[in-house]
């Protein structure tokens, strides 16, 4: 069973900074895709910021110039480095990714469990 392993939210001030990770647990015939979303109560589930295998990024408008998303393919593995935060980041942010288990299989989409990011003074 293929899981996405989240490490890295917590409190922190506004304009500081938090650095998330996802590692996916197992290996697996190719990453298509890696990315992280974030959902408020209440809210849909929106997309932050993604990374192909290819390295093509796309991010949030709310994202662009503060935040950065890369990846370690060697490691199954994605950052998003994420500079500046203002409260309106609070949210539970889900790593995800669409994966291709076997050479012979169709590529799905997995989910991580979340991670709380709080920011306040």
């Amino acid at each position: 069973q293929v899981q996405l392993v989240e490490s890295g939210g917590g409190l922190v001030q506004p304009g500081g900074s938090l650095r998330l990770s996802c590692t996916v647990s197992r290996d697996v015939f190719r990453i298509n895709a890696m990315g992280w979303y974030r959902q408020v109560p209440g809210n849909q589930r929106e997309m932050v910021a993604r990374i192909t295998n290819f390295g093509t990024t796309n991010y949030a408008d709310s994202a662009k110039g503060r935040f950065t998303i890369s990846s370690d393919n060697a490691k199954a593995s994605v950052f998003l480095q994420m500079n500046d935060l203002t409260p309106l980041d609070t949210a539970l942010y889900y790593c995800h990714a669409n994966i291709l288990e076997r050479p012979n299989g169709a590529a799905r989409a997995f989910w991580g469990q979340g991670t709380q990011v709080t920011v306040a003074s």
